[in-house]
């Protein structure tokens, strides 16, 4: 009896213990109220964590498109990029594994070059001198392949050339006379010495004034010679010592082309003159491009390897560099994101490659083959280098491709740089991989190539046709 009182209470008082079903209910709703509302939580916060998660994902998977070799910007470094970049001994490879495939790839496609007016009837007659005058310098292999080799490329070019080249000298526009003088290398050093070059030259003009009429006919106006050293037609490797010897005069008359040129008046550009540039290996570009991934990040944010001292003052009491490498040395030689060396290592190439701007300043003389060298592996060049003249300003967008930086404000480069990289650094490194910009720094082996270095020096050498001729006539008469 006492279980059965116990049973009806409870059926009285409802389930758990409620009176009624309207107590029952109110309590149901409010139990539910508070599930929903916890159910409604939970979602929420499920859904900002899978956001969140995209965000961070889309953001990670972007920083690494544009730090690309195709498409680099340029992040703050930090330890992780020293890690890489900050290292004495050889470089690592590029490391495969961090690179993420682009569909997209530009490829280098063949540009089609317009052949100018001027250039379409231009001949030129190459004079077949002696061996002692060039190929015997060139049985020293180093001969063709040195920052001063663009003598060699060009003579070799013009012979190869069936466009170009004319064996008959008199229906010729322009005489072309092949001497070697940069391949007299040092036991000393190993380094080129010039000492002899205008003896050879002399030798050479007398020669050829003497065979044939056409030195004579013009005085030498129409006749072309390379001077591919430090201060072109001077002919000697110290400025001050360069223009006390000013330019020999048998030349005077002639057409230089030369690496050295300034854009205010000097006694070794006081004579018509092309600037070319210097000399560098389309191979040995081509190799570096080969083994560099298309993809890889450039990890080095500013790069020079070269020849710095410490103490400005040279052994021969000259200031080297106008004191401007010994001052980037000293301000930025352990600096986090330079990459600064002193010493030589036969790789560098693929350091610039590695890099975002490469520095370019002056030595004993305002040029330096690594202007070419940034430019062929895609590396923004840096010049610092007051009133330079750069070679092909018709053809070769400078402004477009590289940055200049006043010898003065040295000490403000990384700042610049900074600048650089926060605003148009992507613009400048898109116009940096236009095949012809590339192509026209670089001399191809044997043959003048629509847009390549030759060929615009024979450009420039067309647009100097009139006046030529005209000073030819007044030779004549």
């Amino acid at each position: 009896m006492v279980e059965q009182r116990r049973i009806n209470v409870g059926r009285r008082k409802g389930f758990f213990g409620f009176r009624n079903m309207k107590q029952r209910n109110e309590a149901c709703n409010g139990y539910c109220s508070c599930y929903r509302y916890l159910k409604w939580c939970l979602w929420v916060s499920l859904g900002l964590y899978l956001f969140s998660s995209y965000l961070l994902g889309s953001s990670s998977s972007g920083a690494a498109k544009l730090t690309s070799l195709h498409k680099t910007t340029f992040a703050t470094p930090s330890s992780s990029f020293l890690s890489r970049a900050i290292i004495e001994s050889e470089p690592p490879p590029f490391d495969h594994g961090t690179v993420a495939a682009e569909e997209e790839e530009e490829e280098e496609e063949e540009e089609e070059v317009a052949v100018p007016a001027s250039m379409r009837d231009l001949k030129v007659y190459v004079y077949d001198l002696p061996a002692a005058y060039n190929e015997d310098w060139a049985a020293d292999p180093r001969c063709g392949n040195h920052l001063f080799a663009a003598e060699v490329a060009i003579h070799r070019a013009l012979l190869g050339s069936r466009r170009f080249r004319t064996l008959d000298p008199w229906e010729a526009d322009f005489f072309f006379v092949p001497v070697y003088v940069s391949c007299n290398f040092s036991a000393a050093n190993g380094f080129p010495a010039i000492g002899h070059a205008r003896a050879l030259l002399a030798s050479a003009v007398r020669l050829i004034s003497a065979d044939l009429p056409f030195w004579n006919r013009s005085r030498g106006a129409d006749h072309v010679f390379a001077a591919t050293h430090d201060f072109g037609a001077c002919f000697h490797t110290l400025e001050d010592v360069a223009i006390a010897d000013g330019i020999p005069s048998f030349l005077k008359n002639s057409i230089i082309l030369q690496t050295f040129g300034v854009e205010s008046a000097h006694p070794c550009q006081d004579v018509e003159n092309v600037v070319i540039p210097p000399y560098v290996s389309p191979a040995s570009v081509r190799r570096t491009l080969d083994r560099a991934p298309r993809c890889a990040e450039r990890d080095i944010w500013v790069f020079f390897r070269g020849k710095m001292e410490v103490h400005p003052k040279n052994i021969s009491g000259r200031f080297y560099s106008k004191c401007v490498r010994t001052e980037i040395w000293r301000r930025y030689g352990r600096r986090e994101g330079f990459y600064i060396k002193r010493k030589r290592y036969a790789g560098y190439q693929t350091e610039i490659a590695r890099s975002v701007f490469c520095l370019c300043p002056l030595g004993w003389a305002p040029w330096s083959p690594r202007l070419v060298e940034a430019v062929a592996l895609g590396c923004v060049p840096v010049i610092v280098a007051d009133g330079i003249r750069l070679p092909f300003p018709a053809s070769v967008p400078w402004p477009e491709i590289s940055l200049r930086v006043p010898e003065r404000d040295v000490q403000r480069l990384d700042r610049i740089l900074r600048r650089v990289a926060e605003t148009n650094l992507t613009l400048i490194q898109r116009n940096l991989r236009r095949p012809s910009v590339r192509r026209a720094l670089l001399f191809s082996p044997g043959d003048v190539v629509p847009g390549d270095a030759t060929w615009h020096v024979l450009e420039a050498l067309a647009a100097a046709k009139p006046r030529r001729s005209r000073r030819s006539g007044e030779a004549t008469a």
